[in-house]
This record gives structure tokens, C-alpha cells and sequence, in this order.
């Protein structure tokens, strides 16, 4: 096996299978730090030794023992074996044969180690971005590089951050287990924050070949169920779910025979998964039951159902998700908000307009690949075939998904070829 080859199994399977085994290996040993450089130090023995002896018939096994021994290992040093390795004698649960929500008899109870993981990394001793730079790498699999571009941070930050969360959390002795009611609110914000950062990596992956990862998406939709088994009556925590819901019924339909992903106005309205829609309504209209208003959540999760609800493109309400768009800037604004907005300011007044309020938010998002991608297709919307193209080349260059770039390099010769026949009209 070459090592390239290697290579891409050992991030297919760390991406996979990374939140179970630091999940289980922090329940084991009781220090969620060093259960992660425990995980790490696995990977690169996989890394190291998967060229040459091939990848083993169960690699989650694998890296899960390697861990372990390496953990033995340091408790022998720390002369405190005979009473930690008893604890190795169970494997990690395999989470496929859990059941899929609590014991409702004991809605403190929560026999699921990834949910665990997720509020000891969202702990309140971390800042709001260590909690969630902490969680991506832990829970999604996610690398540094990766995260940074989500985050919208530079590399070094994020590990630097990294670092200091989990040095932060040993120091502070924080339990691996589910905090108490009266903790739970507290922590609530970022565990929701997180879990959509999950899905929203599964919905449009940040790296690697494919622009999708179904199981993470999956993944972060069964720890909402579960947040919501444990702390029912919370409504953001069901309008996450209904928003999960609505963009989940799409991925099926969101990438062409050919791998490459496919906008709302391209993609088969046939294949959208209509069980995930109704469920989505269901949850949407459960959470404004228990709420005077929409949050932010909640906001997001009308915006989707205005998609889920037209019956082609052409008949998407653009107007009513402007004024969501709106409400949800009043409430949370942001410049990643600004930019989803003005994609509806531009369907609604047209693409001048829209691309008037992309490039106000140059300075906030330079570097982000949706924000040029975006610039691109409005200035081709407004006519200007040359730059267009040229932004979608620099968006085909900033960081994310092979996929992505690829779409991105396709339509700028698409433009460029149409120049170069004379079809396309630029102003002067």
C-alpha cells in the first residue's frame, strides 16, 4: 500500500471513529486530555505502520487497542496499574446497539459517551471558542487546518487555543459525565453551537474529496435527539432539530452523478427525503409552542422550511426569508448572516443590489471561500463574465472541500470559453 493510499485511511477511519474512541478512552482513564493525546498518539503509529502491514480488518479496534496499551503503558510508569487496568476489560460500547434516547424514567441518565464528551468540552472554565475548537477536533475529527476555516481563525490560534482548553480542564479536574440540571442551561449555548458545527461539517465538508459526510451529519442529529430526551421543553433545542431536519432532507439530492454539488435551483426536488421534512415541520412547530418567538435556531430553521416548502426554485418565498434573514441579524448578527442575507437580498432586489452588501464584508471575510464564491456568481448574475470567473478561480483556491473546488474551477472556464467565443456581453 502506497502511503498516500495509507494516509486517506487513516483520516477516513479518524474522521469516522475519532469521538467514540476519545470518548472512550476519557471514560476509562478519567482525564479527557489525556485521552486525546492518548487517540493522537495512536494515529500516528497508524500512520507510521499502515504502509507496510496494511489496514487492519477493524481500524477503530485498532487505533481503540493501541491507545490502550499506550495508556497501560503510562500507568505503569506511574506505578498505578494494578488498580486502572481492570477498567480495560470491557470494550467501548458500540453506539449502534444503544438505544436511541435515554431511559425516560430517569431523565438524568444518559448512557452515551459522545453527548458526555460534548459538555465536558463545552465546559463554562473554557472560553466560548476553546469549547468549540476543542469540540471539532475531538468530536468531528476535525484537523487544525479545518477548523481554523470554520472558525474563521489562523491555524495557530486554533492550537494554541486547543492546547490551553485541554490543560485548562485537567487543571480544573472537570468530570467526564453529563452536569447536573442546574449546570445544564449554563453549558446549553455552546452544546448547541457545537452539534450544528458537527452537522454543518457533514452538510458541507471543510476539507477532503467529497463535499458531504452523511455520517457526521447523522451523527450530529442523533446527539440532538439525545440533548432533547435529556432537557425536553428546551425549544431551541427542538428548532435545532427541525433545522437539522430540513437541511438533512436535501443530501441525497446535493451532489450530480459526477460527485460535484448541486445549488438549491439544480438539485431534484423528487429526492428530497419528505419523512425528514415532516419531521422537521413537527419539531419546528413543537418549539414555537414553547417559546413566545423564534431564536436563533429557530430563525434558521423557518429559513430552511421556506426552502423545504417550494415546489421548485422559482417559487421559493425570497421575500419572507429576507425578513427572517432580518430578524435573525437583529438578533445574532454576525458576517457570515450578512452573507447568507444578501444572497436573499439579491434574489428579492436583484444581483447588484446582493453583491453591494458581499463586497461591504470583504474586510470581515477575506479568505472565506463562501463569501467569494458567492461574489462570484452575483457578478456573473450582473453580467461581469471576466471577474466573475477570476473570483471563482481565488474561491477554487481558499481553503475547503476537493469538490467544492472543482465546481468552483469548472464554471470559471465555463465563463472563460464563452468569452473567448464572443457569446458572453461585458460592459466596457
Amino acid at each position: 500500500m502506497t502511503d498516500e493510499l495509507a494516509r486517506r485511511a487513516v483520516e477516513a477511519v479518524w474522521r469516522a471513529e475519532s469521538a467514540r474512541i476519545v470518548a472512550a478512552l476519557t471514560r476509562h482513564t478519567g482525564d479527557f486530555a489525556w485521552a486525546e493525546d492518548l487517540a493522537q498518539e495512536a494515529l500516528l503509529e497508524a500512520v507510521a505502520s499502515w504502509p507496510s502491514r496494511g489496514i487492519p480488518d477493524n481500524p477503530g479496534a485498532w487505533l481503540m487497542s493501541v491507545a490502550k496499551r499506550r495508556a497501560i503503558d503510562g500507568w505503569r510508569r506511574r506505578e498505578r496499574l494494578a488498580q486502572r487496568e481492570p477498567l480495560f476489560v470491557t470494550e467501548a460500547r458500540d453506539a449502534e446497539g444503544s438505544d436511541p434516547v435515554p431511559d425516560l424514567a430517569d431523565p438524568d441518565r444518559i448512557d452515551d459517551d459522545v453527548l458526555r464528551l460534548v459538555f465536558v468540552a463545552c465546559h463554562p472554565v473554557l472560553t466560548p471558542h476553546a469549547r468549540l475548537a476543542l469540540t471539532l477536533r475531538t468530536v468531528a475529527g476535525m484537523t487544525t487546518e479545518q477548523i481554523a476555516r470554520v472558525l474563521l481563525m489562523t491555524v495557530a490560534t486554533v492550537q494554541q487555543r486547543i492546547v490551553r482548553a485541554k490543560r485548562i480542564l485537567t487543571a480544573a479536574g472537570v468530570p467526564f459525565e453529563v452536569p447536573d440540571r442546574a449546570e445544564r442551561a449554563e453549558r446549553l449555548s455552546s452544546v448547541l453551537q457545537v452539534i450544528y458545527l458537527l452537522f454543518t461539517e457533514g452538510y458541507s465538508a471543510a476539507a477532503g474529496d467529497s463535499s458531504v459526510r452523511p455520517e457526521i451529519a447523522g451523527e450530529a442529529l442523533r446527539l440532538a435527539r439525545q440533548l432533547d430526551a435529556l432537557m425536553p421543553g428546551e425549544p431551541e433545542v427542538g428548532s435545532l432539530i427541525a433545522l437539522m431536519e430540513f437541511q438533512s432532507s436535501r443530501l441525497s439530492a446535493r451532489r450530480g452523478t459526477d460527485g460535484l454539488p448541486l445549488t438549491l435551483e439544480q438539485q431534484d426536488r423528487a429526492r428530497w427525503d419528505r419523512a425528514a421534512i415532516a419531521r422537521g415541520q413537527e419539531a419546528l412547530r413543537a418549539a414555537e409552542g414553547l417559546a413566545r418567538g423564534l431564536g436563533y435556531y429557530g430563525l434558521q430553521a423557518a429559513i430552511a422550511e421556506c426552502h423545504a416548502r417550494a415546489p421548485t426554485f422559482d417559487e421559493t418565498d425570497w421575500r419572507r426569508i429576507l425578513a427572517l434573514y432580518d430578524a435573525l441579524e437583529s438578533l445574532a448578527p454576525s458576517a457570515v448572516v450578512r452573507l447568507n442575507r444578501a444572497v436573499a437580498v439579491s434574489m428579492v432586489d436583484g444581483p447588484a443590489a446582493g453583491l453591494s452588501v458581499v463586497d461591504e464584508l470583504e474586510a470581515e471575510l477575506t479568505g472565506f471561500r463562501p463569501w467569494m464564491a458567492v461574489r462570484a456568481e452575483l457578478l456573473e448574475r450582473v453580467g461581469e463574465a471576466d471577474a466573475a470567473a477570476s473570483a471563482y478561480l481565488a474561491a477554487a483556491d481558499l481553503p475547503g472541500n476537493g469538490a467544492e473546488a472543482e465546481l468552483l474551477r469548472r464554471r470559471a472556464a465555463g465563463l472563460r470559453a464563452s468569452l473567448d467565443a464572443g457569446s458572453v456581453y461585458t460592459e466596457p
